[in-house]
């Protein structure tokens, strides 16, 4: 039998006692488009339990003082470390080819500050998608708006161009302060989690997420005047990618920032999130738009946005998405550096 998806309300059948799973679907904003409301009753079935556990035990960890964050998030993300072996040898990996300057001892630092930033980023994405503001505020230093408001006052729409950082929810949290946007996405493998992704991202940025392949839609947004997140470092295959250097490796890297830039009209803008040494916050950091860009070389301009990206992970490097594959599709005739 198919399950019929109800309303809001349904969120709230989840609410067990003693054992208490808050809400994860507060009160429906009027910013938030009905397919982001409706609750499958499909994921009530026990295969779902671990991730509603996960997501109840997130949203009560956005609660928790800062300083207590950090530091149990740190060892969460060094105890993930010994455990999770596959993600710690491909970090491993990506750390050796991307870090050849660095003695052994540093790079071995250098992966367990990862691990340890993963784990912050745990409760980093719990303060993105539950926090209030008030709590947020005297965390985030936020720098160049201004580049941004002028790119958008050319009425083409802006590209929101940043990488895969622990920081990634939050730090998109922060330029919702100044501005709200769509954020393109890939879909995730679990749909409870989506869909609870899906609803917290368009509560706070306001704005509806839009999958990557719609590219309809996210011209559609170009065309209303609208900013549009987007972090093109992820290995999606050679298909519409060229290999240009990062970090010194020819690494496959798809060319849609350069084409929807050109498609649109659209402005691109970096911003990139830092976490501070110790409690001192965040900073995140709004570039001007990128001038001359796009231009007639495609590859070209892949390697600019490439070279622009290390430069933000070498200021923060254990705050970079190592355990991503990012190597993966090699050059014809290389093998992959994951394989044993």
């Amino acid at each position: 039998m198919r399950s019929r998806p109800v309303t809001e309300k349904g969120w709230m059948l989840v609410g067990l006692r003693p054992l208490t799973i808050p809400a994860l679907w507060t009160r429906a904003q009027p910013t938030v488009t009905d397919s982001a409301r409706r609750f499958d009753r499909g994921f009530l079935a026990p295969r779902y339990w671990p991730i509603w556990l996960g997501l109840s035990l997130m949203k009560m960890m956005a609660a928790l003082p800062f300083g207590w964050q950090l530091a149990i998030g740190e060892r969460i993300g060094r105890w993930l470390g010994k455990i999770a072996r596959r993600r710690r040898r491909i970090a491993e990996i990506n750390l050796e080819l991307c870090f050849p300057e660095l003695a052994p001892g540093e790079r071995a630092e250098l992966l367990e500050a990862h691990f340890a930033a993963l784990g912050i980023g745990l409760f980093e994405t719990a303060l993105a998608w539950w926090a209030p503001d008030a709590k947020l505020r005297g965390l985030a230093k936020v720098e160049g708006e201004e580049h941004l408001a002028h790119a958008l006052a050319r009425g083409k729409g802006v590209i929101l161009l940043t990488g895969h950082f622990t920081t990634l929810e939050l730090g998109a949290r922060f330029i919702t302060w100044h501005q709200p946007f769509h954020a393109m996405y890939r879909s995730h493998k679990n749909r409870l989690y989506e869909t609870v992704m899906r609803r917290e991202r368009e509560r706070r940025s306001r704005l509806p997420p839009l999958p990557h392949e719609d590219l309809r839609g996210l011209l559609r947004a170009f065309k209303k005047g609208r900013a549009v997140w987007y972090a093109p470092d992820q290995n999606l295959g050679a298909r519409n990618s060229v290999f240009v250097p990062f970090f010194g490796i020819p690494t496959c890297t798809v060319t849609a920032t350069s084409r929807l830039a050109a498609m649109s009209g659209a402005a691109v803008v970096p911003y990139f999130p830092k976490r501070l040494p110790g409690k001192a916050g965040y900073e995140v950091v709004i570039l001007p738009a990128l001038a001359d860009f796009p231009s007639a070389d495609l590859e070209a301009d892949t390697r600019r946005v490439n070279a622009l990206l290390e430069q933000y992970v070498r200021r923060a490097p254990e705050q970079y998405l190592w355990v991503h594959r990012r190597f993966k599709t090699q050059p014809p005739g290389r093998p992959s550096p994951y394989r044993r």
